[in-house]
């Protein structure tokens, strides 16, 4: 037996309406909806008056219900996967039911719609053409700190996602790590509250600081900006800071920080340039 399909279909991050076509004929045809939290799907599934078969797989308990899952696709059943929000797989209990029906040798197929990540790096202002996405930061400092400094060097654009608990601590570790660079914090993408606050780590931390933080949140931060950088370049934006006021040490630091240069070096240089 052949056995039946497995679909990973997106739904709205936010707003209701953002659901495709295609979304919700598979969802009305499918025999089964398996859903990270029953009752957040329902809200869905009843807005659009889908009633179906619902099988539970959230964290926690995602191999076991996986195993369910599969044995329903064995009989020939078809199951529709989705997540409280967006794209099952990513950042998403989701993925460990994917991989069970992949190893099982079963079709699976994808039905693309909504996805956080996406939605809040092109409304960023950051580049665009290269990204990675690492998800949820370690929860403790000491284990947090260790991946930001592994990204220190990187040069293409990096999305994370945030719990609201630890918005704050993770923007004050990524600005002590990564130094002064541009990001922007997406609060409750397509959601009634809605909110962007761009500019440099140690602003959009600052604007945090004085805001209500609730919610769910995506953090894009510019990559380290080392390709093309001279010497004189660097000295130039040395001395346009100064000019402004910036003291000779912060400006070197925000300089170096920004472009992945030596501190030490840039400083004496500074000296010599005077």
């Amino acid at each position: 037996m052949a056995g039946g399909t497995l679909y990973i279909v997106s739904t709205p991050i936010g707003n209701l309406e953002d659901i495709t076509l295609r979304a919700l004929r598979i969802l009305k045809e499918a025999d089964y909806v398996a859903a990270e939290d029953t009752r957040h799907s329902l809200k869905l599934l009843n807005y659009y008056g889908i009633v179906k078969p619902l099988i539970s797989y959230w964290s926690g308990r995602e191999k076991v219900s996986s195993e369910a899952i599969v044995s329903k696709l064995r009989e020939g059943f078809s199951v529709a996967v989705i997540s409280d929000a967006g794209t099952p797989g990513i950042s998403d209990p989701g993925a460990v039911v994917i991989k069970r029906a992949i190893e099982e040798g079963l079709t699976v197929v994808p039905v693309p719609g909504p996805s956080a990540l996406i939605t809040a790096f092109c409304i960023s202002g950051l580049p665009g053409e290269e990204f990675i996405f690492t998800g949820f930061l370690p929860s403790r400092q000491v284990q947090r700190l260790k991946k930001l400094a592994e990204l220190k060097r990187e040069s293409r654009t990096i999305i994370f996602y945030e719990a609201p608990h630890r918005l704050l601590e993770t923007l004050l570790d990524m600005e002590a790590v990564l130094g002064s660079r541009g990001a922007a914090v997406v609060k409750e993408v397509t959601k009634l509250h809605e909110e962007v606050v761009r500019g440099t780590l140690a602003d959009v931390r600052a604007a945090v600081e004085q805001s209500t933080i609730a919610g769910e949140y995506v953090i894009v931060v510019g990559g380290v900006r080392e390709a093309g950088m001279t010497e004189e370049e660097a000295m130039s934006e040395i001395r346009l800071l100064m000019k402004k006021g910036v003291g000779r040490k912060e400006a070197v630091r925000k300089v170096a920080d920004e472009y992945g240069l030596s501190k030490n070096e840039l400083y004496d240089k500074s000296l010599e340039t005077r």
